[in-house]
């Protein structure tokens, strides 16, 4: 994918998701305080958080697509895995809030008499609304990740996801509320909490890993043997390594050759390797080809090494 078109997808799925949150966001609370709903008023406030982390999003989204400089000559793409992180940070701070304030009213729902005799009709139709547009966010949002492979828009996907889940709970608590269960109510948001609990968890896992140069190690040999497979005078691949900058890989292979060859017939090989990965492996943004006569290596703590270099 062109840069311009992983920016311009990007930057719609932070926009609309964004927009879809302070809508949510305005209308939830406002109906969860008028329509005495702890569950949607929960979900409120989730919807509140999320704006707050989108707007960090669309920030470092914004320098992640500077182009590359002297100090970082390979761009500033891992500000994406940034963002995530920044995401799933929000997501578990809120969620720990919403669960010791549903808690607390459960306990007094219990504890004390109370006249409480459920939500509005209006808190159930916010609460079935969020569904609906959350289902359509989430489909919207992971297919612009899935084609990015940017981990900070798959991140709010994830978001959006546990967010139908979280809708959905609290849909069902201000029901059951209004049949007379008052307790189910603010019960519901203490499950909003942990399903966002869980989320963010996932979100900081996933981040982290990106930010540590995680990459699907075996699969990705694979792919990489497969592509030089076909190229005549490679005799050996004896190195694959890969590291993340964002969603794209810089890969650094080694292989070995006939000693014999010239030093252009060596950069011939090199330069068709360089062409079939990028062929061949997506959103590879850099490979390096080291090539030396098969079998004459040097083995050190860091890898693979040409005698003499």
């Amino acid at each position: 994918m062109e840069a311009k078109d992983h920016k311009d997808y990007s930057m719609l799925a932070v926009n609309v998701g964004l927009g879809a949150n302070i809508f949510l966001a305005v209308l939830k609370t406002i109906i969860g305080v008028i329509g005495h709903s702890p569950a949607l008023l929960a979900d409120g406030i989730n919807s509140t958080s999320d704006v707050a982390y989108y707007i960090v999003v669309r920030i470092f989204m914004v320098k992640a697509h500077k182009p590359a400089d002297d100090e970082h000559p390979y761009g500033h793409r891992q500000l994406e895995s940034i963002a995530a992180l920044a995401v799933g940070a929000f997501v578990v701070t809120t969620a720990i809030a919403i669960f010791w304030d549903a808690v607390n009213k459960v306990y007094d729902l219990w504890v004390t008499k109370n006249d409480f005799g459920g939500a509005s009709l209006a808190a159930l139709a916010v609460g079935l609304l969020t569904v609906g547009m959350k289902i359509v966010l989430s489909s919207m949002t992971q297919k612009i990740g899935r084609k990015t492979n940017n981990s900070a828009i798959l991140a709010l996907a994830c978001d959006h996801r546990n967010d139908i889940y979280a809708a959905s709970a609290a849909s069902i608590g201000i029901f059951l509320g209004r049949m007379g269960y008052t307790w189910v109510d603010p019960l519901a948001g203490a499950m909003v909490a942990l399903v966002i609990l869980r989320t963010g968890i996932e979100i900081l896992r996933k981040s982290s890993d990106d930010l540590m140069d995680t990459v699907p190690g075996k699969m990705l040999n694979h792919e990489v043997t497969e592509a030089l497979s076909n190229i005549s005078g490679i005799q050996q691949v004896e190195e694959i390594l890969a590291h993340r900058f964002g969603a794209y890989l810089v890969i650094n292979v080694t292989i070995g050759i006939d000693g014999s060859l010239t030093v252009a017939e060596g950069d011939r090989i090199a330069s068709q390797v360089e062409h079939e990965l990028y062929q061949k492996i997506g959103l590879l943004k850099r490979v390096h080809v080291h090539y030396h006569p098969s079998g004459n290596v040097l083995k050190t703590t860091y890898g693979v090494q040409k005698q003499g270099s």
